[in-house]
């Protein structure tokens, strides 16, 4: 027989446990219905430092007495979704031993060098939704490669192809700086409101299949030659914000052209700050450029990273690569077929020979094994 006391006691249990479980389904009902598959890879950031899966990226290293722990060390694969929607320009990119432009070739042989890359240390790298320029740098750009229609839908080709990579990053424990926009190509979005569309609708996308390895650039290079205000350095804080907001909570930021310090604007929003090191022959200034960026109005504890440059000097003592990680600043390769070189050099022209295929992707992989003490 139960006394007043035990029945006082049980009543209490009973209203804790009712309690626990109205809790835990307000919890579970509080969470956006998806039906998104698992996903093995997560980036996070703590202060200075990126985290993935909530351990620091390269946990417990240091090389040459500069710590690397927490950096994210990329390359710029833009291309890994390309293609040419203009018919008069598609023909430009034809591979050699086929004389034909494929699409899905070249995202299948992107995710077949994908796992060497890894070997060697390489945790990230940037893609963006237009692409970058496929001769390396261009004036002009008549070719059409966007995965944005002109009303900031989107197109399931590319979507289809990105989502291919998206997942061998994932499996193999990588992250994707996800580009947006890139100039030369956002006029093809016919208005700002389209604009909007596409972050939201790229940001939906993302969400829905429930990637958590994702960081977004806006658009590259804000400072150069966008057609829209909104793209713009002045504005493009909005759409930073505006990703931040998503109920993805994707961290984001914004690149600027090569040598240039982000504005107080960007900075003030920013969950980690992109820097470009193109024309910045002195690594005396790339480690100056961090110094500086540090200083800007609203700067708190976040990621610095280089997420293209294009100068190497690999076998030098110094060189933009360890100017970097003394400043404690993750740094990127940028790497394009230069005038004379063949389909085996370069990252950024198409079409690409996503191998180590050339000296100077070799030269590269080899550093930064070193540096991260990956045994390829």
């Amino acid at each position: 027989m139960m006394t007043a006391t035990m029945k006082t006691i049980a009543s209490l249990v009973l209203v804790i446990v009712l309690g626990a479980v109205v809790l835990g389904a307000a919890v579970v009902a509080a969470e956006p219905p998806t039906n998104a598959p698992g996903r093995q890879t997560e980036v996070s950031i703590r202060g200075e430092a990126f985290f993935i899966n909530g351990q620091p990226t390269y946990r417990g290293r240091r090389w040459n007495d500069h710590k690397i722990e927490g950096l994210l060390f990329n390359s710029r694969m833009v291309q890994a979704i390309f293609d040419d929607l203009n018919t008069t320009t598609r023909t430009m990119w034809a591979y050699p031993d086929t004389q034909k432009w494929d699409p899905d070739r070249n995202t299948r042989e992107f995710i077949t060098a994908m796992p060497a890359w890894r070997k060697h240390g390489l945790l990230a790298v940037t893609l963006n939704l237009q692409g970058g320029s496929p001769q390396g740098y261009s004036k002009e750009q008549p070719w059409h490669n966007s995965a944005f229609r002109d009303d900031g839908s989107l197109r399931p080709d590319f979507m289809a192809r990105l989502e291919k990579v998206l997942n061998k990053a994932d499996e193999l424990g990588m992250v994707v700086i996800l580009g947006l926009f890139y100039f030369g190509q956002d006029e093809r979005l016919k208005d700002e409101a389209a604009v909007k569309r596409a972050v939201d609708n790229a940001l939906d996308w993302l969400a829905e299949k429930g990637y958590r390895n994702v960081l977004i650039e806006v658009n590259n290079e804000c400072n150069v030659r966008y057609d829209h205000a909104l793209l713009q350095p002045q504005r493009v804080h909005e759409l930073i914000e505006r990703v931040k907001k998503h109920p993805g909570r994707f961290l984001a930021a914004t690149s600027y052209g090569g040598g240039k310090i982000p504005e107080a604007n960007v900075v003030k929003v920013s969950d980690f700050l992109l820097l470009h090191g193109n024309g910045v022959n002195d690594p005396a200034r790339i480690a100056e450029m961090v110094r500086q960026s540090r200083r800007v109005e609203g700067y708190r504890p976040m990621p610095i990273v280089f997420n293209e440059d294009d100068h190497y000097d690999f076998d030098q003592p110094r060189n933009n690569f360890q100017a970097a990680i003394q400043e404690y600043a993750s740094w990127g390769y940028f790497d394009y077929r230069r005038q004379g070189e063949g389909y085996d050099d370069g990252y950024q022209s198409v079409p690409v020979n996503w191998g180590i295929s050339s000296p100077r992707k070799k030269a590269f992989f080899q550093l930064l094994s070193t540096i991260t003490g990956e045994k390829p």
